[in-house]
């Protein structure tokens, strides 16, 4: 491809795009961007790594920026576009207003798509039976019982599909489907058989058009589930896309989520015990010479049943002695990831039984589509017994992944995965999730993709990209380049307040601290939104408050739209109006203008490590001789602060102040360096 006419089509795009938009303003920061994604993308710092990573601030128009620069050059290398978003607010703001706007002054044309995973569309098999009353063969999970209300909303999706007036997805029916029924409805990947076309599949029908579409929007945990089986499964193969992951910080957590494996024993054994029972089932489906390939699972489920109800035993008996000890919450993780003998004995021999078990399955299914295609006649009851037979495969799958997570041996560079047991009434619970990502994420996509565009507000933390870099894989020296954009937006006229307090969050007092600071600090305002750090802290403010006439909005208390929806109401008809919230309220939260001039943080952002992934990365870090605090919670809490504070400025005309509850920002070392990583806002400090 030449570089002129690349750049001659992205400056092209651009003046037909400017001249279309009344009142146009050029932004040199936006402008920089497309420039900078561009020399990537020809391969101006390195041509064997197009991988950008960009922080740009608010305000710039990241969103339209990378459309300009990297479409053009997608569409003249024959490569998809595909956008990955961690919310479903950008992902609206890109089909809705950001595509449909670029669209018509973009050369060469394209035309683009969203995709939603799998579970988002039914399946027609599902569907037709649960709502004919059928079963074949007894052979499908029992579903629960539906209630009238579930059963009229059945009727309606089964009627609406045969008359063509629902193409099978949840989101484009117009009132919400219960999520039980739903659940029994939902299209799954083992349910999916090649062998039986795919013409009238809504997710497939779905497909199709992802095929056809030259720029797609997904978000992170679809990309993810189609890089980690290998690509080219939901999405195009990762060497045809071009990939634009927006609001990149999360993709690290998203991919820890993918690798993450579980299994309930007792749930799992009683699953395996019931398709033991069915199997009869499927014996006069196979034929004679399908009949030795049905003995070999019925074989591999006689080992697989006992040796699941030896481990849950063997837990249980360890449990009642007190050999392992859960916490309060029936939590117990394995301390640097060491497992007791017993357990790595017994998942040894799971791991064996359960390889047995898939091939199996795999056999026997394979044996059903050769009697698919000679008895036409019976293709209905063989259709079911390939379902069921695939839902076992996704538990041998569920199996596998457990078993190789939690007997993973170590690596002197890489933290073990964090591994636990969680107790539940009567449910035994084994858990894994690797902690170390980058190494993935490298060999699913960084090695893999035609070109990697990483953008965010906030990638760096203590005003550096070190933290995130690790995290997701990338080294100093390997090619990626790096950019940092800040915002356009007028950081003085926002007032950044510290007043003086009698208490750090740690003591005993703060709560009535924040009794009596949040009422002073909302006191004249119009437009506010309080953040806590904890839902409990939270629900004891806000009953303190009300107890004393204030009038709360409280994340929790009605949903968020319907929240801010109220929130708006109130500041158009010019009255006070209080949002309380905790985390999810810190980021990506849009209350521009007169909604918003008044944000009062409680709190700095710290992560306490409670959870078992949380525990280990910390552990690990300590046993290599780090500073958990230094290296984890104070990069986090930075990032997170940054973006609580980015809720206030919005727009090129935003102003307003911050009032941040939390001495230790004066107090304790460590704050001048969280100061120094905010915007220059104003500052007012005691």
């Amino acid at each position: 491809m030449a570089r002129a006419d690349y750049r001659t089509l992205v400056r092209d795009n651009y003046r037909r795009l400017s001249q279309s938009i009344q009142g146009f303003t050029p932004r040199r920061e936006q402008n920089y961007l497309v420039a900078e994604i561009g020399k990537v993308l020809l391969g101006h710092y390195d041509s064997a790594r197009r991988i950008l990573v960009a922080e740009a601030g608010t305000g710039i128009g990241k969103s339209l920026a990378y459309l300009q620069a990297a479409i053009p050059w997608a569409r003249l290398n024959q490569k998809k576009v595909i956008v990955s978003t961690a919310t479903l607010a950008l992902q609206e703001q890109l089909v809705n207003k950001d595509l449909p706007l670029f669209q018509p002054h973009c050369q060469p044309g394209f035309t683009f798509t969203l995709a939603k995973g799998r579970a988002r569309y039914c399946c027609v098999r599902w569907l037709e039976a649960l709502a004919l009353g059928e079963n074949q063969l007894g052979l499908f999970e029992a579903a629960a019982g539906l209630t009238p209300a579930q059963q009229q909303q059945l009727a309606g999706l089964w009627q609406a599909w045969c008359d063509q007036r629902w193409p099978g997805d949840r989101d484009s029916w117009p009132e919400p489907i219960d999520d039980s029924l739903w659940q029994q409805l939902q299209a799954e990947r083992h349910s999916c058989q090649p062998l039986l076309g795919h013409r009238h599949c809504p997710f497939h029908l779905a497909r199709a058009e992802i095929d056809k579409s030259d720029v797609v929007v997904v978000n992170h945990a679809l990309l993810l589930a189609d890089l980690a089986m290998g690509g080219g499964v939901l999405l195009p193969e990762p060497e045809q896309c071009l990939y634009i992951l927006d609001e990149a910080h999360h993709i690290a957590a998203v991919a820890r989520e993918q690798g993450s494996a579980r299994l309930p024993l007792g749930l799992h054994r009683r699953a395996l015990e019931q398709f033991n029972k069915q199997l009869g089932g499927v014996h006069e489906l196979l034929g004679e010479e399908g009949q030795p390939r049905l003995a070999r699972l019925q074989q591999a489920l006689q080992q697989l049943i006992p040796a699941l109800n030896q481990l849950y035993r063997q837990l249980s008996s360890a449990l009642s002695r007190q050999e392992l000890t859960p916490d309060e919450q029936g939590c117990l993780r394995f301390t640097a990831g060491e497992l007791p003998g017993f357990l790595l004995e017994a998942l040894v021999s799971l791991k064996e039984d359960n390889k047995l078990f898939a091939r199996s399955l795999e056999r026997v299914q394979a044996a059903l589509g050769e009697q698919l295609k000679r008895q036409p006649a019976k293709a209905g009851a063989i259709e079911a017994a390939l379902a069921a037979l695939s839902q076992q495969q996704l538990r041998a799958e569920q199996t596998r992944d457990l078993c190789e997570l939690m007997l993973r041996a170590g690596h002197p560079k890489q933290p073990p995965p964090a591994r636990w047991l969680e107790q539940d009434r009567q449910e035994l619970t084994l858990c894994a999730t690797p902690l170390a990502v980058g190494h993935l994420l490298e060999q699913w996509c960084w090695s893999r993709a035609a070109a990697a565009i990483l953008v965010s507000a906030t990638l760096t933390a203590l005003n550096d990209f070190g933290y995130f870099r690790r995290a997701v894989g990338l080294r100093a020296n390997d090619g990626s380049r790096y950019l940092r954009l800040d915002s356009p937006f007028d950081y003085q006229s926002a007032r950044l307040i510290l007043p003086r307090l009698d208490c750090e969050p740690t003591d005993a007092r703060f709560d009535q601290l924040l009794c009596e600071q949040i009422p002073a600090w909302l006191e004249g305002q119009t437009a506010s939104l309080v953040l806590f750090s904890s839902y409990r802290q939270m629900q004891a403010v806000a009953e303190a408050l009300r107890g004393r006439g204030q009038s709360l909005l409280v994340q929790g208390e009605a949903s968020r739209q319907a929240l801010l929806q109220l929130h708006k109401q109130r500041c158009d008809g010019n009255q006070p109006s209080v949002l309380f919230g905790t985390g999810s309220f810190a980021e990506g939260l849009d209350l521009p203008g007169h909604y918003l001039t008044n944000l009062i943080i409680t709190k700095l952002p710290f992560a306490v490590p409670t959870s078992p992934v949380e525990e280990a990365m910390a552990e690990w870090v300590s046993l290599c001789g780090g500073n958990p605090f230094m290296q984890l919670a104070m990069p986090e809490a930075s990032r997170k602060l940054i973006q609580a504070c980015g809720r206030l400025l919005r727009t090129e005309t935003d102003h307003g102040r911050i009032v941040l509850l939390d001495k230790r920002l004066v107090s304790r070392r460590y704050g001048a360096a969280l100061l120094d990583a905010l915007p220059p806002f104003s500052r007012e400090l005691p």
